[in-house]
């Protein structure tokens, strides 16, 4: 069973998400609420996959991506944004994030990002 790790700075947002995974037998080892908190997590919890917000306070996503990446360069991430984050987004891939996400999340999209990045 994969182990995701959960990141966003809005609660319902991980809710969503973790419903998401849940309903399709995908096992939420954890979850944080900015970019410090994931870095430190995933060292913590060592996950198959990352779900990852871009802008969060303290820390931003693309920040803990490439933190994770520098530290464990087999991580796998999926970035999570809002429409309209088109550059960061790019921004997050060049990072090391392997998939996006957008807000608001569709169960399809969010397991088909997730299956192709476990299957990578």
């Amino acid at each position: 069973m994969a182990r995701v790790l959960i990141v966003d700075d809005a609660a319902f947002m991980r809710m969503m998400l973790k419903d998401i995974l849940t309903k399709n037998g995908i096992e939420v080892v954890g979850e944080a609420v900015n970019g410090a908190d994931a870095v430190a997590k995933f060292q913590e919890l060592q996950p198959d996959v990352v779900t990852m917000d871009i802008t969060m306070p303290e820390k931003d996503g693309i920040t803990a991506v490439k933190e994770i990446k520098a530290m464990y360069p087999q991580a796998k991430v999926i970035m999570c944004s809002a429409m309209g984050q088109q550059p960061m987004v790019l921004e997050a891939i060049q990072a090391g994030a392997r998939d996006f996400v957008v807000k608001p999340f569709q169960a399809d999209r969010v397991m088909e990002a997730i299956n192709k990045v476990l299957a990578s």
